[in-house]
């Protein structure tokens, strides 16, 4: 038993890394950013990514970054490349931007699924405070939007 503990143990510190990492989201900050399948501008090109896509830091290499995007794809990008600015993507079909953190308060708009809003403030009792591109603010439930 006291075996079993201990492997438990240890294996809850091995993943306390991991889970201080998954807390970091930054934004893509450049217009057609391409990803790779490694740190290198040689390695294989993946996919590319629009200005304000918001990625998960995995790991980081100093100028390479591993992240991860809403799919859970992962891939490489330039360091430089990537801004401290956090962004969310909606993946609800529709999400609606609320006045409150309310299901009952007044809906300010909506928008659909795979737009990027920016992250005002930190998650509260499931809502996230929201901004959309044309300056629009409001709350949006946290289940329907990913990068927090």
């Amino acid at each position: 038993m006291r075996r079993r503990t201990s492997a438990v143990a240890a294996l809850l510190l091995a993943l306390l890394p991991a889970a201080a990492w998954a807390l970091d989201y930054r934004s893509v900050a450049a217009d057609k950013t391409l990803l790779y399948d490694a740190p290198s501008a040689q390695s294989k090109k993946l996919f590319i990514v629009a200005r304000d896509y918001p990625v998960e830091v995995i790991v980081n290499l100093g100028d390479w970054i591993k992240v991860r995007d809403a799919r859970g794809e992962l891939a490489w990008i330039e360091a430089a490349r990537l801004a401290a600015r956090r962004t969310l993507l909606v993946t609800a079909p529709q999400a609606e931007v609320r006045e409150t953190a309310d299901a009952a308060a007044r809906i300010v708009f909506r928008v659909e699924k795979d737009v990027v809003l920016d992250w005002v403030e930190p998650a509260q009792a499931g809502w996230v405070k929201v901004r959309h591109r044309d300056g629009l603010t409001g709350f949006v439930p946290s289940t329907q939007v990913w990068g927090l």
